[in-house]
């Protein structure tokens, strides 16, 4: 770390603290063929992530200081594809609600999707329109819980229906814990996301708005959904979607949400908006 000036992004001696053991344990179940340690430090890996989720820069365009982005490629595919990158996530999120004093998982979710444009290069099959929105692109779907933390995620096309996305989304919610009991929709999604809800021991209230209200009004604890999505939009790789594989943009809001989470259990304070 002293070889070169820190970025902003970098993670702090006791950010890395919080995810060295991980790290330190998935290099242990997955040891080269010829004893070789690795040539990089992970930590710089993760800062590598950690800037180009921030700043949005393409991969040949990563700062020469960090590893080649050859190898940064390499432990971001295979963490997205063996679920390190959620692994990480989902430990740093039961210590924040822990330290809120909160059970490891929630009872409650708020659900919501997002429509982003895609940018060129992102293959056609994986990409729609989202008529309602008017948005080309891809639609990310959400489940946090009440402190705004990311419970389930899932990318689609932009032309699927609020429908597919929820029904996805509650059975990762369903999948990935036993404790949550509601969840809270908008009028976007439907009666089949009620039923599948019930399917899944889910129960699915959707939140209606108030006729006489107009423009912008946040919901009685439907807002953090809205936080977590406007939170999301200050890292630059989220705000089109670059990534050709919608895992790989699931696995962008992991690492997006893994950076707040280490700000918010260190206290430290985030890169400003306009200098970012």
């Amino acid at each position: 770390m002293s070889e070169r000036k820190p970025y902003k992004t970098d993670l702090s001696d006791e950010q890395w603290a919080l995810v060295e053991p991980v790290i330190t344990a998935w290099k242990a179940a997955h040891p080269s063929v010829s004893g070789h340690q690795g040539r990089y430090a992970m930590r710089e890996v993760v800062n590598a992530l950690l800037y180009q989720g921030r700043t949005g820069c393409q991969w040949d365009l990563l700062p020469h200081d960090f590893p080649p982005a050859g190898a940064v490629k390499y432990y971001f595919y295979t963490w997205r594809d063996d679920g390190t990158d959620q692994t990480i996530h989902d430990l740093l999120r039961w210590q924040v609600r822990e330290k809120a004093r909160r059970k490891a998982d929630p009872s409650l979710v708020v659900l919501d999707t997002q429509s982003v444009h895609a940018a060129a290069g992102v293959p056609a099959r994986t990409t729609g329109r989202d008529a309602a929105k008017k948005v080309p692109g891809r639609k990310r779907g959400l489940a946090v819980d009440v402190l705004g933390l990311a419970i389930a995620v899932v990318v689609a096309a932009a032309s699927a229906h609020e429908n597919t996305v929820g029904i996805t989304l509650l059975d990762k919610v369903a999948d990935d814990t036993d404790t949550v009991e509601k969840a809270l929709v908008d009028q976007g999604f439907k009666n089949a996301v009620v039923a599948h809800g019930q399917k899944v021991g889910i129960e699915v209230e959707v939140v209606e708005r108030n006729p006489a209200q107009t423009g912008f009004v946040p919901q009685a604890k439907r807002w953090v959904v809205e936080r977590a999505y406007g939170i999301l939009m200050l890292h630059h790789r989220l705000v089109r979607d670059y990534e050709h594989q919608p895992r790989s943009s699931e696995s962008r809001v992991y690492w997006a949400m893994t950076a707040v989470i280490l700000r918010r259990l260190t206290r430290a304070t985030a890169p400003a908006w306009r200098n970012s």
